[in-house]
């Protein structure tokens, strides 16, 4: 695994995340991502599990993914997450999905998240201490903001 990125976890590839063709149905490789950008936010201090006290909500705006080699049943994935872009109220976040045993790339894709009021449902700058979070982990990408 070559990735760059900030953060990674392992997924096991459940039987019940395939498709009629014995590999991993094709929305379960966003899921894969999400979950483990999720577990990243949370990592950063951002927890938006529960509305009611959550600093803000995240709304998805953009998603896309590039397939690039199959994934079968009983595979184990190492999906790397991180951040590619901060902007003011919206940020781009990327995923990469490896084979752990050999390191092959299998997919790699993106969303892009626009910060949310809950109450208001406008979009909001990205809570300060977040966005402190990731570029300390992150300081490359002070340099694009």
């Amino acid at each position: 695994m070559q990735s760059q990125l900030a953060f990674s976890d392992v997924v096991n590839v459940r039987f019940r995340d395939l498709d009629a063709q014995g590999h991993l149905y094709f929305a379960n490789y966003l899921v894969y991502g999400d979950e483990v950008l999720g577990a990243y936010m949370e990592e950063l201090g951002l927890n938006i599990m529960d509305p009611l006290i959550a600093p803000c909500l995240i709304f998805t705006v953009n998603i896309h993914c590039d397939y690039l080699n199959e994934i079968g049943g009983n595979s184990v994935v190492r999906v790397a997450a991180g951040y590619s872009r901060l902007g003011t109220s919206s940020a781009d976040a990327v995923f990469e999905l490896y084979n752990n045993a050999d390191g092959v790339l299998l997919a790699k894709g993106g969303v892009t998240q626009v910060f949310v009021d809950p109450t208001t449902r406008k979009s909001i700058p990205i809570p300060s201490f977040y966005k402190a979070n990731i570029l300390e982990r992150q300081p490359q990408l002070a340099a694009a903001i």
